[in-house]
């Protein structure tokens, strides 16, 4: 019988038999109520003296019904029967369940045939000669037919993507959150399968239950079941493991054997999944580099630790911010892209802009977690000015000090690193290298590198440098403060130093070192010149230069 019609069959049966209880409750009720009347009847006939007939029937004690052996032995046998029906009933959801799951997984599976079938003959067609395809390319053609391979026709088990390697990510994570002031230990599991492409098959996350499951070890060991599982289902052959946990990698490659007895069993049931494999392999990564199954385990996690709650506009999912231990919408929550920890945007904006007025790079507020901010997520808590600004550092701290270089004209000021902005110039001039001829990268005009001018067309750097000694006005008064208040030029990066106190060892921030007095540079932590090292009045305290 098909599902549809045992669940039909089981219903007309289960509603039937509501009915014939229903009756049997009826007739027991119309029982007792004559019992009364006759009674009252008798009581009335004969007020000194019982009833001939006798006192009715005392009530059982136990509270049963008024109902005769027969009665019981039905109602009982009625009770028995609707127990029945609900295992039948429970029975034919899972066969449906399952049947749609077999035919959602035959449907994947095609797809993935068709997706390798169409690689392959795009590979094949990237390979005929162009004179070839000019004359045959219109009647070339390999249409896909379900159950064969895309060469020659065979059985569904030797289909397309038989041959082919596919990759398991997994990802087990356990985690500590706070959900409404009260911090709690949830995990989640993450499965990505891709093609060799890294083309993303099929996605599993999964919550974990945290009684159960107690410990990384244990939520990686299930997350490569359910990858395993979910591979066999496809009727994949070759599967690749990526795993991030050290020791998961050595039980499934027999470096090292189980020595707790709660991972013997999910293991093994790894291993007998992996007995249906034509070739299973193992390939240990970073603990990032599982990429989809990361997301998707905190994702997993994220369901558990955000709940549903009544607001003006209607039904929203709330989260707790673990800096600020405040509710928010678990739209306004921002996560770091790398490590996928979750702060409201409130707490992430002070952040930002305490890490900006430091002048140092924009990390994860999670205590000893080195992952970047991205600058294109911060949009949603960020002032476009502040993007900017951040965006900037960001930038100057990728180049190198002596490799920036700023486009010289004010309205543009653009930061580019020299090979970049060389490579880009290479287009224009000829030999570019060799002069100091450079177009900027944004507002493309031409600029002299070495001169920090626009571009001087008519004379050398050597000519334009005598003709004008100073070139701008700001730099002149640049120039004057400097001698004015001693400061000095670093000869690699032409950077300003300004000795605040200490001695007259410099070291600059792109790492040259010399003599503050006269410039000498300094090798091997020693100095070249005869200079004095340091002036009482300057040692006041441990320190350096300031620039």
């Amino acid at each position: 019988m098909e599902g549809d019609d045992l669940q039909t069959a089981v219903a007309d049966q289960r509603h039937e038999l509501v009915a014939s209880r229903a009756l049997d409750s009826d007739a027991d009720y119309d029982y007792a109520f004559q019992l009364q009347i006759q009674e009252a009847i008798s009581a009335s006939l004969s007020p000194s003296r019982p009833s001939a007939s006798g006192p009715p029937p005392a009530p059982p004690a136990d509270g049963a019904s008024w109902v005769g052996d027969d009665e019981d032995g039905r109602s009982l046998a009625t009770a028995l029967m609707l127990e029945v029906l609900e295992e039948m009933e429970r029975s034919a959801r899972e066969h449906e369940d399952r049947a749609q799951c077999e035919a959602e997984f035959r449907r994947m599976r095609l797809d993935l045939d068709r997706r390798i079938h169409d690689q392959r003959f795009a590979a094949e067609v990237f390979g005929i000669p162009e004179e070839e395809w000019q004359d045959y390319g219109d009647f070339y053609h390999k249409p896909f037919e379900a159950g064969c391979s895309s060469s020659a026709p065979s059985s569904s088990s030797a289909s397309s993507a038989s041959g082919e390697c596919f990759r398991v990510y997994v990802k087990g994570l356990v985690s500590e959150e706070w959900i409404k002031e009260e911090k709690v230990v949830v995990a989640g599991l993450g499965v990505a399968i891709c093609d060799f492409k890294d083309n993303v098959i099929i996605e599993v996350k999964k919550p974990l239950i945290n009684d159960i499951l107690v410990g990384d070890l244990e939520a990686e060991i299930e997350a490569l079941v359910q990858g395993l599982h979910a591979a066999v289902c496809l009727d994949l052959k070759r599967v690749n493991a990526l795993i991030g946990d050290v020791r998961l990698y050595n039980y499934l490659t027999g470096i090292q054997s189980p020595g707790q007895s709660k991972i013997t069993a999910p293991l093994n049931e790894a291993t007998m999944l992996q007995k249906k494999l034509t070739y299973f392999g193992a390939t240990l990564v970073g603990p990032n580099d599982t990429k989809y199954a990361y997301k998707l385990a905190r994702d997993a996690i994220v369901s558990q630790i955000s709940w549903s709650e009544e607001t003006n506009d209607g039904k929203s999912l709330k989260e707790t911010c673990v800096i600020c231990f405040e509710d928010s919408s678990v739209t306004e929550m921002f996560s770091v892209e790398e490590c996928l920890h979750r702060y409201c945007f409130s707490c992430m904006k002070r952040h930002v802009e305490a890490k900006l007025l430091d002048g140092v790079m924009i990390k994860c507020p999670h205590d000893g977690c080195n992952s970047e901010v991205k600058i294109d997520s911060c949009g949603g808590f960020l002032e476009p000015n502040v993007i900017s600004i951040m965006s900037q550092r960001m930038k100057e701290a990728s180049i190198a000090v002596t490799e920036r270089v700023y486009c010289p004209f004010p309205r543009c000021s653009t930061l580019m690193s020299k090979h970049e902005l060389l490579e880009y110039s290479k287009e224009v001039f000829v030999g570019a290298e060799h002069g100091g001829a450079r177009k900027c990268m944004k507002c493309q005009f031409f600029f002299c590198v070495d001169c920090k001018v626009p571009w001087h067309y008519n004379m050398s750097c050597h000519e334009y440098q005598r003709s004008n000694p100073i070139a701008a006005a700001g730099d002149a008064q640049l120039k004057f403060l400097a001698s004015m208040r001693l400061w000095r030029e670093c000869v690699k990066c032409k950077n300003l130093v300004e000795l605040a106190e200490g001695c007259y060892h410099i070291t600059c921030r792109c790492g040259h070192e010399f003599c503050y007095t006269c410039g000498a540079e300094w090798k091997k932590k020693k100095a070249t010149c005869s200079c004095p090292i340091w002036d009482e009045r300057n040692i006041i305290r441990e320190g350096g230069g300031r620039y």
